[in-house]
């Protein structure tokens, strides 16, 4: 899948090759993708690709700062979260590590966005590799990722 699979799934929506952000470089951690694209680390919309309760996986985009809550998250989804293998993560997204996004994912996969974005106009999440982002509305993230719902199951660095 990959850049490729994100890119034929954004077209529905217009997106084309130009919106796609290639910086040529590693985008594989939120320090890495924030510097390279030059936004603040926050605004780096994170896919956190977990086991889901029952097999395959789910995501949840939040804020390149936030941390998965545990108590939160269970709360949320009724089961303690387990973040996906390497491995896992390309058999379940069809994206390698680094390169996780909520677009051109395999069916299955529910993608949910959390409040912790909910701060900013535009976020940058990855585009399939991991050197590829695009800059996006929070409306725009929303439909695009045919998001399930908002959630709260991130905490701020700090907390």
């Amino acid at each position: 899948m990959s850049k490729q699979s994100a890119l034929e799934h954004l077209k529905k929506w217009g997106k084309c090759e130009g919106d796609i952000i290639d910086t040529g470089e590693s985008t594989a951690t939120v320090a890495l993708a924030a510097q390279q694209i030059g936004v603040a680390p926050e605004r780096i919309a994170k896919s956190l690709a977990v086991y889901a309760k029952e097999g395959g996986a789910l995501l949840v985009v939040a804020a390149g700062t936030a941390r998965l809550d545990n108590q939160k998250f269970k709360a949320q989804f009724g089961f303690k979260p387990r973040m996906l293998s390497g491995e896992d993560t390309a058999q379940f997204t069809g994206h390698i590590p680094g390169g996780v996004c909520p677009f051109g994912l395999p069916p299955g996969v529910d993608v949910y966005l959390d409040r912790s974005l909910e701060e900013f106009e535009s976020v940058y999440p990855a585009c399939g590799t991991s050197s590829s982002s695009i800059k996006l509305t929070l409306p725009e993230l929303e439909e695009y990722s045919q998001s399930k719902g908002w959630v709260d199951v991130c905490k701020a660095p700090e907390q």
